[in-house]
This record gives structure tokens, C-alpha cells and sequence, in this order.
């Protein structure tokens, strides 16, 4: 079935109220997949509150009827605030999307360890504080879900080389999202580690296959599909499963 066109949002049946609208938290919601995210759920009547580093993303995502927020995810500070602010909140899923690329055509013997420092900061230590920050409203929802946005470059069984920055991260956030799916386990709380497949965003370029609709849409599907028995795992956008 087709889905709804951007911003049309879904009945819920007239029995439906406030209490009975899943809520979705995304970490730089500004733009790429993040963005995509943001729209499919918000046409699909969701709850969304998302997350963005300037003043015109914000204004880009309140247009789709969302609640922004303007937090780095490496600011501690911000981090912390945005969990006072969403104190009492229940969020269904926090998908921990945010994140950087760092520079390209890095080789060995010219390696920039400020850049790789920065990339670890955002992609590692960013998505870790935010699902700590907001483990409660997690826990206080009814889905109880996480989501690590990683990517099949972060796999060590298929690691090629090259790409020493993003792959590393990468493989660290799964490390973190395997160990917090068993800190939680017994919370009720379901982490994975989901990869979007190569898309055309500014991360992916032009060249890449796959379009943000198609890929979120795959992602969608399989976040909807999560069991606590699949916490834990690491997966792709069409719901296979990705060696670690």
C-alpha cells in the first residue's frame, strides 16, 4: 500500500486520544535520513521530536508539525537539558541517527587524529550520552525501543580499507548498542544497530543506489517488526542480518 503523501497524517479512529499516539525521538532530524525519518513518521501520526544543531533546521522540521529541539549531541550540557526538558515524557523509539562522515581519502601515514577524535565524538560518544540521557522515557513508553544508526562499513567481517574514521566509529556504536542491549534486557528495552544501506544523502552522494524514501521505509519496517528477542542485533535497512 502506498503511503500517505508527506504531511497528510493517518486516522487513528475516533476512539483514538493523545495517550494512544506513539512518540518517536531523532538525533540530527535536520536533514538526510534523519529529516526522512521525521517526515514518514510524522505522516503517519506519530508523535516526532527531533533534535538539530541551527535555528533554520529547526524551522524546516516544525513545518512538519514536530517538536525541535536545537542540542549537539557531543554538548553534554545540551544533552542534559533536553532530558530535563522531556522529563515524564514516554518516548517509543529513540533512533540515535546523528552523525558525521569526517574527511575522505584518509591514508595510512597522513592520518588527522583531531579529525578521527571529532567523528568519535559524534558518532560514538554523541549517540551513547543521548540514549543514557533519555533511558527513562524510554522505559516509561509501551515499544521500549532503541536505535543505533550505524552502518555496514562498521562491520569487522567485512571491513575493507580505507574509511578508518567512519568504519571505526561505526564499530564502536555497535560494541555500545550489543553492550547496552544487555545492560537493558532487563528493563524490557530492545536496542539494534540498524545500517541504512548506501544512500543518496550528503553522507552518501549522488552515486549512491538508494533513495532516503526507500531506505527509511526498509528501516521503518523492521523497527516495527522488533521483539526484545532480536535486541542486540545488527541489521540492514531490508532487515538481513549484518555479521558483526
Amino acid at each position: 500500500m502506498p503511503r500517505k503523501p508527506r504531511g497528510a497524517k493517518r486516522s487513528h479512529g475516533s476512539g483514538s486520544t493523545s495517550r494512544n499516539v506513539p512518540t518517536v525521538l531523532i538525533t540530527g532530524a535536520g536533514r538526510g535520513l534523519g529529516y526522512e525519518y521525521a517526515q514518514q513518521y510524522a505522516a503517519d501520526g506519530w508523535k516526532v521530536i527531533g533534535t538539530v544543531r541551527d535555528p533554520k533546521a529547526k524551522a524546516a522540521l516544525t513545518k512538519l508539525g514536530a517538536e525541535a529541539h536545537i542540542a549537539d549531541v557531543t554538548d553534554r550540557k545540551a544533552i542534559a537539558k533536553l532530558a530535563a526538558g522531556l522529563k515524564g515524557v514516554p518516548i517509543d523509539v529513540l533512533i540515535c541517527n546523528a552523525g558525521i562522515y569526517g574527511p575522505r581519502g584518509m591514508s595510512l601515514g597522513k592520518l588527522d587524529y583531531a579529525a578521527w577524535e571529532e567523528v568519535l565524538r559524534v558518532n560514538l560518544l554523541g549517540p551513547a550520552a543521548v540514549a543514557e540521557a533519555l533511558l527513562g522515557n524510554v522505559a516509561a513508553s509501551e515499544k521500549k525501543i532503541i536505535v543505533m544508526m550505524s552502518s555496514r562499513l562498521g562491520s569487522i567481517a567485512e571491513m575493507r580499507g580505507g574509511d578508518y574514521f567512519y568504519a571505526s566509529s561505526k564499530a564502536a556504536l555497535n560494541a555500545v548498542g550489543r553492550a547496552f542491549s544487555a545492560a537493558l534486557a532487563g528493563r524490557g528495552i530492545t536496542v539494534v544497530s540498524l545500517s541504512p544501506g548506501w544512500v543518496r544523502t550528503d553522507m552518501g552522494g549522488k552515486r549512491a543506489p538508494l533513495a532516503p524514501e526507500t531506505s527509511v521505509e526498509g528501516l521503518r519496517k523492521v523497527i516495527a517488526g522488533l521483539t526484545p528477542g532480536k535486541s542486540g542485533s545488527f541489521m540492514s535497512y531490508d532487515g538481513s542480518a549484518i555479521p558483526w
